[in-house]
């Protein structure tokens, strides 16, 4: 997408969620793993790319000791909707026998979080608890339900804060929708 394409977009995006909300539901959030994971040194996995925004800023607000590692895979890749899972990479950290904390940005339909979590278990973890920046309310159920939200938002197309709209505008604040 041009650059003038994203501003256009942008311009005719509604903002769902402020900066001031994002940054609360994230300050609540940590509050809430820290009380629940204090003594047991989880493995914090982060989903890349759409939870790089989330996890950068949830980090520094948790207040016990962790290790740190990534995956990646995705349904999307640069489109709207989604696909096959393809994964990317894979934890390099070993996870038998360890609590996991898999940080995701969106829990959209729950397929890609749900099968990342079930990698993980068959790889060998003792438990995954999933915390999700956002859950889309899209009026159905889902594989998999996060332990831990930060907002709920509208079963709509949502960018901003780490989620990407074909690729682009990963790096607002705020939380925008496409029209409908």
């Amino acid at each position: 997408m041009s650059p003038q394409e994203a501003e256009s977009l942008l311009a005719g995006a509604d903002l769902i969620c402020s900066a001031e909300q994002v940054n609360q539901a994230v300050s609540r959030l940590a509050d809430e793993l820290n009380g629940a994971m204090r003594g047991r040194n989880p493995l914090v996995v982060s989903v890349m790319g759409g939870a790089v925004v989330f996890t950068g800023q949830l980090l520094p607000k948790l207040n016990f000791p962790l290790d740190f590692d990534y995956v990646h895979a995705t349904r999307y890749g640069d489109v709207t909707s989604g696909g096959a899972l393809k994964w990317v990479v894979e934890p390099r950290i070993s996870v038998v026998g360890r609590t996991i904390l898999l940080l995701d940005d969106i829990l959209d339909e729950g397929i890609t979080l749900a099968a990342i979590r079930q990698h993980l278990l068959d790889a060998g973890a003792a438990e995954c608890i999933t915390a999700v920046f956002a859950d889309k309310d899209i009026g159905r159920s889902k594989p998999l339900y996060a332990d831990y939200v930060g907002l709920t938002l509208p079963n709509r197309f949502v960018f901003g804060y780490g989620m990407d709209v074909r690729g682009a505008w990963r790096n607002l604040p705020a939380i925008y929708a496409l029209k409908e």
